[in-house]
């Protein structure tokens, strides 16, 4: 007997009731999800009512069968735990995306419920201290963003054996435990983009790499890699990017690089690469090339001056040669050039500038020659112009020191002369000016800076006589106009307007160094912080300070031909800390208001023709560690306690009138009158020294400089345990320091 028809409406209200039944349970999960974030600063959820259609939810998406397909809450500020066991439950999910925000907690388990995921970005998140559980059940996953979320422990690489479809892996910037180079990633013949930096990988790059030919992304720095490059790295045809830098690696660059014509960015800075470029001189689509400390040698390439892309060259650091190409970095809009510290010889190309779009220039401590390139003057966007240490000539080229928005002219030590222009007026944001050990001539310029160095030129003329009186300097930290022909009395006017030096600033936990953070392809995961040093001099010593902590300030108007008293106003700048007017014609009598200098570290009043006796008031300065009077025409008994019980007979030599310890002769019955020198290792309630600041503070800086550790015994003073200070004592700070990751969401993506 046949069946009665089934009628049409009863069909209809069966597929409705079991449409209605999908859409209940997915609602349910969805707002299971809304609670458990709903402690997140975020609107996105505003539209996630249970009146409302799953339809109209932000961030949600769904297929012809009304199943849920997407969940897209990436840079949406989430914070909270995932619950994976009731999302895992929506069967038709195939996109999960909740990269840059701010989850937490673990990664269930359950996450392996998600059989059908093709995409799955739980990067830029915090999931620190917990592991990626295993996911091999993933197995139509395209796409997996887990990068940059503090996940440890071992990673589960077997998970990836089946994930064979997979053209998108992104696992860096986690504390993964160490582990060779995954075999597991070398079957994914898909892949196109291969993020594994700074995730723990260590030993040898394998040659099988070569296989996955697909990738337009490679990218293992800051990693314990070693070895050489493999040439088979040279398959890899379609890569726009390639990046290898902060590893140890080894050797020459690998024959084959030259096949890799579509790379545009490429870094293998921070390695031991030795040998020369030969190899790169077809990738003429480079947009940026990093090869910053190497052990590179020879020639840049010709054709790097025909690269019509390339807008950032870092070279510095490595053992080149010969002249730079003379087209170079004059086609694109050019960014940045560093090649300091190799031996670059013939002249700076002269059009680098040429778009007008240069920030900065880096080519310091090499060999060049002739004279700086006239069109610099009009790279209004020239930010740091850093071309010290060569043998350059000439004039300065009219305009660049106006530039509107330099911050940084270091030209010292070369051989140029001429006046600085008037011009430099206009430089409103120059804040580091560096010419010295030239042959510059001229007055003193009316410069806005932090640091102003112009030692050891021929600049002549009084100072302080202009109608600025000192609204230029109000800035200063740093002077040092020594070793010119300067002349006249010492510039009052200006002393007075040195505000920086009168304000007591110094209560931060951990001190600062004077520089800029700035960033640029060749600092990816952080913010680059230009810090230049400076040259003190001490007792006739240079001793050069590779950083310069903004707690260092110092004026130096040693070896002209100043005359007249030392001016009270002086006593005013309260945190200088290096103070040196010897080798003038300086008369009078030492003013006791230096001794409110009470930062002052070092006194340098040497070879003039200062009269009367030692201000008793000096004993209070308890940070003197260096104190020069010599050469002068002193009377009277040398004061006696705290610091002065430290000072040798040199500090007094060739002042016949006076008397004490540490001289021979002696004062008669006025000795009584004078305090018995203490121990410098007695506690004294008076000396800050028995409050922490020692010689062992002092002598830590030995070996860089007395006044560097003069400025870190003052730390040791002021915060007492700095564990900054510790590690760089133990040597954990070295030479060649890692890129951090100290990223947040939103900063980078991969």
């Amino acid at each position: 007997m046949s069946r009665p028809p089934i009628h049409p409406f009863i069909l209809l209200f069966c597929f409705l009731h079991l449409s209605s039944g999908i859409q209940s349970n997915d609602l349910q999960i969805l707002m299971k999800l809304k609670s458990a974030l709903q402690t997140s600063n975020t609107n996105v959820f505003s539209s996630w009512e249970s009146g409302n259609s799953i339809c109209n939810f932000t961030g949600i998406s769904r297929n012809s069968d009304d199943s849920i397909t997407e969940i897209e809450l990436s840079f949406q500020n989430l914070t909270g735990v995932l619950p994976l066991d009731s999302i895992c439950q929506l069967q038709s999910l195939e996109k999960l995306s909740f990269g840059f925000n701010y989850l937490h907690g673990p990664i269930m388990d359950d996450l392996k419920n998600c059989v059908k995921l093709q995409y799955l970005d739980l990067g830029n998140n915090l999931f620190t201290g917990w592991s990626v559980p295993e996911i091999s059940s993933l197995s139509q996953l395209r796409y997996l963003h887990l990068n940059a979320s503090g996940f440890s422990g071992i990673f589960p690489w077997k998970s990836l054996q089946n994930m064979t479809g997979l053209v998108w892996l992104s696992l860096g910037d986690n504390p993964f435990n160490p582990t060779p180079f995954p075999n597991e990633v070398l079957l994914l013949t898909n892949l196109t983009w291969l993020f594994l930096s700074n995730c723990g990988i260590q030993g040898t790059i394998p040659a099988e790499i070569g296989n996955l030919k697909e990738l337009i992304n490679l990218e293992l720095a800051d990693n314990n890699m070693t070895g050489e490059i493999p040439v088979e790295i040279g398959n890899l045809v379609n890569l726009w990017q390639l990046e290898l830098y902060n590893n140890s690696f080894t050797g020459k660059l690998p024959i084959g690089l030259r096949n890799l014509t579509k790379l545009e960015m490429f870094d293998f800075s921070n390695n031991y690469l030795e040998g020369d470029l030969s190899e790169l001189r077809f990738l003429n689509n480079l947009v940026s090339l990093q090869l910053y400390q190497n052990e590179l040698s020879g020639q840049v390439p010709a054709e790097f001056g025909n690269f019509t892309k390339l807008v950032d060259l870092s070279l510095y650091r490595n053992s080149f040669t010969g002249p730079l190409p003379h087209n170079l970095l004059s086609w694109a809009k050019t960014n940045f050039i560093e090649a300091s510290e190799n031996f670059f010889t013939g002249p700076i190309p002269p059009d680098m500038c040429k778009q007008g779009t240069m920030r900065s220039l880096f080519m310091f401590e090499n060999y060049l020659t002739g004279e700086i390139p006239a069109s610099f003057a009009n790279c209004s966007t020239l930010r740091r112009f850093k071309v010290n240490n060569n043998s350059l000539s000439g004039k300065v080229p009219i305009g660049i020191w106006g530039l509107p928005i330099m911050i940084l002219i270091d030209i010292s030590l070369n051989d140029i002369e001429g006046p600085i222009t008037s011009d430099i007026k206009n430089a409103k944001s120059l804040a580091y000016l560096f010419a010295g050990n030239n042959r510059l001539s001229g007055e003193l310029p009316a410069a806005i800076c932090n640091v102003l160095v112009l030692k050891s030129n021929k600049f002549h003329g009084p100072i302080g006589n202009h109608n600025t009186s000192g609204v230029f300097f109000f800035k200063l930290r740093i002077l040092d106009l020594s070793h010119n022909e300067f002349t006249g009395l010492l510039p009052r006017n200006y002393f007075e307007k040195f505000n920086a030096m009168m304000i007591n600033d110094e209560g931060r936990l951990e001190p600062q160094y004077l520089g800029e953070s700035y960033t640029g392809y060749g600092c990816k995961r952080q913010s680059c912080q230009y810090q230049d040093s400076v040259v003190v001099t001490v007792k006739g010593l240079e001793i050069k300070l590779q950083r310069i902590l903004t707690i260092f300030t110092t004026i130096d108007l040693s070896s002209n031909k100043f005359e007249g008293v030392i001016p009270e106003v002086l006593g005013r700048l309260i945190i200088l800390r290096l103070l040196n007017l010897s080798h003038n014609s300086l008369t009078g009598h030492i003013p006791s208001s230096l001794a409110k200098l009470s930062a002052l570290e070092s006194l340098d009043l040497s070879s003039n023709s200062l009269t009367g006796e030692i201000p008793l008031q000096l004993t209070n300065l308890t940070f003197l560690a260096m104190l020069n009077l010599s050469q002068n025409q002193l009377i009277g008994p040398i004061p006696q306690g705290k610091q002065f019980a430290t000072f040798e007979n040199n500090s007094y030599d060739r002042n016949l009138g006076l008397c004490g310890f540490p001289l021979s002769s002696k004062c008669g019955t006025s000795e009584l009158t004078q305090q018995a020198p203490p121990s410098i290792f007695q506690e004294d309630n008076d000396s800050l020294f028995a409050s922490g600041f020692g010689w062992k503070a002092v002598l830590i800086g030995y070996g860089c400089g007395l006044l560097f550790g003069l400025a870190m015994g003052y730390v040791v003073f002021k915060i007492r345990k700095p564990i900054w200070l510790v590690r760089f004592i133990e040597g954990k700070e070295k030479d060649k320091k890692r890129r951090p990751n100290n990223q947040r969401p939103g900063q980078r993506r991969n």
